[in-house]
């Protein structure tokens, strides 16, 4: 399994708990991050390919940027320039590596996960 999302999660409730739009919690939600991480485990083999996508304020946006440096990103501004999207796939060595992302992200002042 090394795509980025493998074709049993899109119908699986427990993939859209964490996976569906949201604000980051914070590095403290413990039983958070680690039913996150089971969940990568149940579903990822690594190393894999990982998609990331947020939204963030447009004035947010390089220090999202500064979060995947050295990666690909794809940044596109919304209709009417307040928000834009940042897409970044990455080949992930371990679940850690993608919660690190996840993280880092989410010290960013109003960046969400899609």
């Amino acid at each position: 399994m090394n795509a980025f999302a493998p074709t049993s999660l899109p119908g699986n409730p427990e993939y859209h708990q964490f996976m569906s739009p949201k604000r980051i919690p914070d590095s403290e939600s413990t039983e958070w991050w680690d039913n996150f991480k089971q969940l990568l485990e149940n579903n990822y083999e690594w190393p894999g390919e990982y998609l990331f996508k947020f939204i963030v304020p447009k004035e947010s946006v390089e220090e999202l940027k500064a979060v995947f440096e050295g990666q690909e990103i794809d940044v596109k501004a919304s209709s009417k320039g307040k928000y834009h999207s940042v897409t970044s796939r990455i080949l992930c060595q371990t679940s850690d590596e993608v919660i690190s992302y996840y993280k880092n992200a989410g010290t960013i002042d109003g960046v969400i996960s899609l």
